[in-house]
């Protein structure tokens, strides 16, 4: 619809006024999907601050009120979104799921799901940078295992060696702590299997 183009002229203050008025946090799941394939056309694409704020009105409380895997219609409005605005949905998105305590397991799942069929190769990486500075959990695993999967896989490009040299020290820091997890074995595993020239 022409009227949103409103949004690339709004302020940051604004778009979250006319988010509230809209009430887009709440909204249903199917005009949510409707909403974010409005979004794709849209020209000029939004700044990666409106698609941010847009990211934390649309998902945010949806995603961290998860106790049981999103709806279709959720996963359809996610990926729908992800696939213009993957950047500034992880800087958001993710960042709070990683900051959660306890990290819910529904949570961290999504997470996997969407860095292994959703987002782009530097969002990727963002996850990948945004895990490795928290305390690493067993429940963060299999975050860093859909990472290194999609490198596996040919889907990723090979890791700066700065961002390689970070996980290689928090996986030899945290060796100790998960003397007995399987996830653990696996992921070493994987970054022997994917990095074993650059990994001595």
């Amino acid at each position: 619809p022409p009227e949103l183009s409103i949004l690339n002229n709004c302020s940051p203050s604004q778009l979250e006024g006319l988010c509230s008025f809209l009430q887009l946090s709440t909204c249903p799941e199917p005009l949510l999907v409707r909403f974010c394939s409005w979004l794709l056309p849209l020209s000029p694409e939004l700044s990666y601050t409106s698609a941010a704020i847009l990211a934390e009105q649309l998902f945010l409380r949806r995603v961290l009120s998860l106790t049981q895997p999103p709806s279709r219609h959720l996963m359809a409005a996610l990926t729908s979104f992800c696939s213009k605005y993957s950047h500034p949905f992880c800087c958001v998105l993710v960042a709070a799921v990683l900051q959660e305590p306890g990290e819910g397991a529904e949570q961290i799942k999504l997470v996997c799901e969407l860095v292994e069929e959703c987002l782009e190769p530097l969002s990727v990486q963002a996850v990948l940078s945004q895990v490795l500075e928290v305390p690493l959990s067993e429940k963060l695993l299999p975050v860093l295992q859909a990472v290194l999967g999609r490198q596996v896989r040919g889907h990723l490009e090979v890791l700066p060696p700065e961002l390689l040299d970070v996980l290689v020290q928090t996986l030899c820091r945290q060796a100790p702590a998960f003397a007995t997890s399987l996830n653990y074995a696996k992921l070493v595993t994987a970054v022997l299997t994917a990095y074993q020239s650059q990994v001595s």
